[in-house]
């Protein structure tokens, strides 16, 4: 299970539950939601985060120009400085990115590192995920009636690439839809995705496993 940080104090309480579980990991990072915010000026907290051995990515960051809660050039120049940290500790990039798709592949198209799409929802990102071999993780609303260009995209990408996650307390998948979400309901996202790439869910769990240890290097 992948912790994620989403600011500085969400970082510091991810890293801590991955020390006290066994099998829990995390990233650390500042959403783009907070790029205008004071957080975005204590990335130094962040690389001191992650020393910590089971911080295994830097993340989430990204660009989100649907909500635009904080300014896009600050969101640009956190992504820039998250992606220069994350390259720096050779450590995988987890990469929000909505109504930016343009602007996210242009950021990461000098990027060295492992990239993992972080809930996926922007189709427009999928040629350049699926040219430069990115990591796309899907989360319950790949599960809902209307999401058919999400189940096609989840069809278009390789075995060996695609993840699964919950995004709580957010997207709870449609079978429970309107209660806050956990990741015991992350079954149902993976029984979703089987059935819209016509694959056994026992299989396709073990193959989101194996990805899951490659992407943020648990093997």
């Amino acid at each position: 299970m992948i912790a994620i940080g989403s600011g500085i104090d969400s970082s510091r309480a991810a890293v801590a539950l991955a020390g006290q579980e066994d099998g829990v990991f995390a990233t650390v990072g500042v959403h783009p939601h907070d790029a205008g915010g004071a957080d975005a000026g204590r990335l130094g907290e962040v690389a001191a985060l992650l020393e910590d051995e089971r911080v295994v990515a830097v993340g989430e960051t990204g660009l989100d120009f649907y909500r635009d809660l904080a300014p896009r050039g600050a969101q640009r120049e956190l992504f820039e400085a998250h992606l220069e940290l994350a390259a720096r500790v050779a450590k995988a990039a987890v990469v929000h990115s909505r109504a930016a798709a343009a602007e996210t592949a242009g950021a990461l198209s000098s990027f060295p590192g492992t990239v993992v799409l972080h809930c996926f929802s922007s189709p427009d990102l999928l040629p350049a995920a699926l040219e430069r071999g990115y990591y796309v993780s899907f989360a319950g609303n790949v599960s809902f009636p209307k999401a058919d260009e999400l189940r096609a995209a989840a069809r278009e990408v390789p075995a060996d690439r695609i993840l699964v996650e919950t995004d709580s307390p957010f997207l709870s998948p449609q079978p429970v839809r309107g209660w806050p979400n956990e990741p015991a309901h992350v079954v149902h996202t993976v029984m979703a995705l089987a059935a819209a790439r016509g694959e056994d869910a026992d299989e396709l769990v073990q193959r989101i496993d194996e990805n899951a240890d490659a992407a943020f290097g648990l093997r």
